[in-house]
């Protein structure tokens, strides 16, 4: 269930069809339409939200992420109903992927800044999605691990809180379980 939820929310917000989403859950077209119905007459703002954002791109030919990172999307205007939908995808798609692209940029280099000012043993390694992996000694993990909280909660203010969690293992897996 949490796996159709993830798809449903997630391909409602970058513009899936009741055809696609049908196919990534395994189930009738009518059914996955009627989830996207339901999905719109609770969360009628999304709706509003997808129409504004489509329209004003194609007025623009852009579209921007909150940090103002620009997207030219000439597909708006092409002749081909193909590649118009994927334009209007894209502008779906870019403000929300491209700002949580920019928040985790953001999130990287004030992690790594504060890192080697005040926990100069400790190695920020890698990002994944929305992760930031950090090696250190296992005596300054939670040091490590409240530093990396409040940068990464701390990265941008919004009209909702960005909430962050930290974990520690020995290895990744020991971290995530």
């Amino acid at each position: 269930q949490r796996s159709h939820a993830k798809a449903v929310n997630f391909g409602i917000i970058y513009g899936i069809s009741a055809f696609s989403l049908a196919q990534d859950i395994g189930v009738f077209q009518s059914e996955a339409k009627a989830y996207m119905d339901s999905y719109f007459a609770k969360y009628h703002g999304v709706r509003d939200y997808m129409k504004r954002i489509v329209e004003q791109a194609k007025a623009d030919g852009y579209v921007t992420t909150l940090f103002g990172r620009r997207r030219d999307l000439p597909e708006l205007r092409s002749s081909n109903f193909n590649l118009r939908s994927f334009g209007e995808r894209v502008a779906l798609n870019m403000p929300i992927q491209g700002t949580a692209a920019d928040v985790m940029k953001l999130a990287m280099v004030r992690v790594h800044d504060r890192l080697r000012r005040e926990v100069p043993e400790a190695k920020l390694l890698l990002q994944v999605h929305d992760e930031l992996i950090v090696e250190c000694p296992e005596a300054i993990a939670e040091q490590a691990a409240r530093l990396l909280t409040e940068e990464m909660e701390g990265v941008m203010q919004l009209s909702v809180p960005l909430v962050a969690e930290a974990h520690w293992g020995k290895n990744w897996l020991e971290a995530k379980g």
